[in-house]
């Protein structure tokens, strides 16, 4: 089976106690098939840290960008353009709006979402989307920038089926993490049952959000199993399907040769 954790904050994951270094990591998640991992920028220089942290692997790929809680630190559309071009990276983000923890710097955070997608548009790359307590913003944004062009993902989707409704008119994809296993999830899990299986993907979100029976626990890309065979319940499809179908989704979105990666 091939599973893969579509956003992983890899270089947050606690070394000192619980994991040796990335091949450990990456080996519990091999040893419950999650055969491929995504790691997520949330600063440029955090991009250039976590990549000689990790290196070149097969089976790790990266995306770059500025978190909108991360706009205090230093950044530069210019080098976002720069590191966001290596083959390396397949996406742009994650970006996005965060109204929850931040207001005081609403256009800022604007100015910058736009400028994700407008380089994820001129360089063909998807762009991964955080949005808290902003829906309207960030669907708005979406709209006017043109994000379809390029395509993307609401990452860690906590919205509702309106929302998701609307994503999927716009050509993107909806990301589920470990809260649709929470006991107070139901009005997730019926918005999962509403997405169609050939517009998902699944995630970790680690070091956050580990699912139920981990919860409380640091989240790993090995729980993606866990997270996909919940799902697979949800959708009523066997775990073998839903994971096919989520690499294939994975493959459409972000331009990678999967196929590849599974015959090695």
């Amino acid at each position: 089976m091939f599973l893969i954790d579509s956003h992983c904050h890899l270089d947050e994951l606690d070394y000192h106690t619980l994991h040796r270094d990335v091949d450990d990591v990456v080996n519990k998640a091999k040893a419950r098939d999650v055969q491929l991992i995504l790691a997520i920028c949330t600063t440029l220089p955090k991009f250039n840290k976590m990549t000689v942290m990790i290196g070149r692997r097969d089976n790790i790929l990266f995306s770059c960008g500025i978190h909108p809680l991360n706009l205090d630190e230093q950044y530069d559309f210019a080098e976002l353009c720069r590191l966001a071009a290596s083959t390396s990276v397949v996406a742009l983000g994650e970006t996005g709006l965060d109204y929850y923890y931040q207001q005081d710097n609403k256009k800022q955070q604007q100015e910058v979402f736009r400028q994700h997608i407008r380089i994820g548009r001129k360089q063909n790359k998807p762009v991964i989307v955080h949005t808290r307590q902003a829906r309207d913003d960030t669907l708005a944004i979406l709209k006017e920038e043109k994000a379809s062009d390029c395509s993307g993902v609401l990452h860690c989707f906590t919205e509702d089926r309106d929302t998701a409704r609307m994503l999927l008119d716009l050509g993107f994809y909806i990301s589920f993490s470990g809260i649709i296993t929470f006991r107070n999830a139901n009005s997730l899990r019926e918005t999962a049952r509403y997405v169609p299986l050939d517009r998902i993907l699944v995630e970790t979100d680690a070091p956050y959000l580990a699912p139920v029976p981990y919860r409380g626990k640091e989240n790993q890309p090995a729980y993606v199993h866990d997270i996909a065979e919940y799902l697979a319940t949800l959708k009523d499809v066997t775990l073998e399907k839903l994971a096919n179908t989520i690499t294939t989704n994975f493959s459409l979105l972000f331009h990678v040769d999967t196929q590849m990666l599974y015959r090695r």
